[in-house]
């Protein structure tokens, strides 16, 4: 097949994505689409590792009753901080997951479980922390051990409390962090990039990648150019959680799967949008 019957072919992409950057870009330029690469948030392991090990042996020693994951990053980087302890950490933990109740905020912890050989227990009805609340509110959690893997650094107050609230016993795990402040000069690229409407689409896969354009633009007093150029091109979320941040900051999204939401599918909407036809690579 020639370049020149591709189906994003001529398109320029803008791609925040991170961990699986390569992975999605393969995607894109198999289809006919130049990518401009800019992750906009750098994940790394905890650099205290302490409190995760403690955690894990932890949760080893007595698992409890059930475990909330709330991305799949966190479960991955908890399996990082077992293989690296070294001895049979990591068997043990992937034992006990099998175990316990595993509760999932969306899909990403589930896909995370499924490559361990596993499955999630009970998915939110709603892949926020809302919906993982919404999820739990009609049972008793009286006396019942509630393991949390949070995001980033962030406590989350709010599920934190609810369980509380609910008589749970709860222990809780922050096994990464996000580098907020480096590779600044990237997404300034990218703005300019946008601004000056050098790309066709962005395709945002997390709401951290939102908050973080929208920060380096207020920082060069840019927000309203970026906000008035982003109506000018395609915006693809992946999910309802990233276009939710969208549209809390003003942005229009124009494409998002429909239910499965992953890169896959979000490229066959990308196809979709520019094209009018579904994805013959699929």
């Amino acid at each position: 097949m020639t370049s020149d019957v591709l189906p994003l072919a001529g398109r320029r992409i803008a791609l925040p994505e991170s961990r699986e950057l390569d992975l999605f870009a393969d995607m894109l330029i198999k289809r006919g689409a130049e990518v401009l690469r800019c992750p906009l948030v750098s994940i790394h392991d905890a650099p205290d590792q302490a409190p995760v090990l403690a955690w894990l042996q932890q949760f080893v020693a007595n698992p409890g009753d059930d475990l909330i994951l709330l991305t799949g990053e966190g479960l991955r980087r908890l399996m990082g901080t077992a293989e690296r302890a070294g001895g049979d950490l990591a068997e043990r933990f992937t034992a006990r997951l099998g175990e316990v109740r595993k509760i999932t905020r969306g899909p990403k912890p589930g896909a995370a479980l499924r490559k361990l050989g596993l499955k999630a227990d009970v998915v939110a009805v709603e892949p926020t922390t809302e919906g993982v609340i919404k999820t739990l509110e009609q049972e008793n959690l009286q006396g019942r051990q509630v393991a949390v893997q949070l995001y980033g650094t962030e406590p989350n107050e709010l599920l934190i409390g609810y369980l509380t609230r609910a008589g749970a016993r709860v222990t809780q795990v922050s096994p990464y962090v996000y580098a907020d402040h480096i590779e600044d000069e990237q997404v300034d690229g990218l703005i300019n990039a946008i601004i000056g409407r050098e790309v066709d689409a962005i395709a945002f896969t997390s709401a951290t990648q939102v908050r973080r354009l929208f920060q380096i633009a207020r920082q060069g007093a840019r927000e309203e150019k970026l906000l008035k150029a982003l109506t000018a091109i395609k915006v693809a979320a992946v999910g309802p959680v990233v276009a939710e941040e969208l549209n809390e900051r003003g942005v229009g999204v124009d494409l998002m799967p429909e239910s499965s939401y992953f890169m896959k599918p979000l490229v066959r909407e990308l196809v979709k949008a520019f094209t009018g036809h579904e994805d013959v690579e699929a």
